[in-house]
């Protein structure tokens, strides 16, 4: 059986964190690019809930996902996730020792 850790973007919202490429603001002229040509391709996925674009997820399969959480947040709950330490992290992100 595949172990798939799954990652919450925010709301309720998950995606397989084996399948992320990166995690990035919504701010500059090629990241708004990507997110206009994933439109067009029908690969975009909205997660905000109507909220403002925080972060935008994006995938090995070509889809781009968008936040209404900070990408730092997103990114923290990534390795959190990943490295099975969810239950030691602090609030500032870092790591307690265990």
């Amino acid at each position: 059986m595949v172990n798939v850790h799954l990652i919450n973007v925010g709301y309720n919202n998950t995606v397989a964190a084996n399948r992320v490429i990166s995690i990035v603001a919504p701010d500059s002229a090629p990241v708004k690019r990507l997110i206009s040509d994933a439109r067009d391709r029908g690969q975009l996925i909205d997660a905000t809930y109507g909220r403002k674009t925080r972060a935008v997820v994006i995938t090995d399969s070509g889809f781009i996902l968008l936040c209404g959480i900070q990408p730092e947040t997103v990114a923290n709950r990534f390795v959190n996730g990943k490295n099975g330490h969810k239950d030691n992290a602090r609030k500032d992100g870092h790591q307690e020792d265990s």
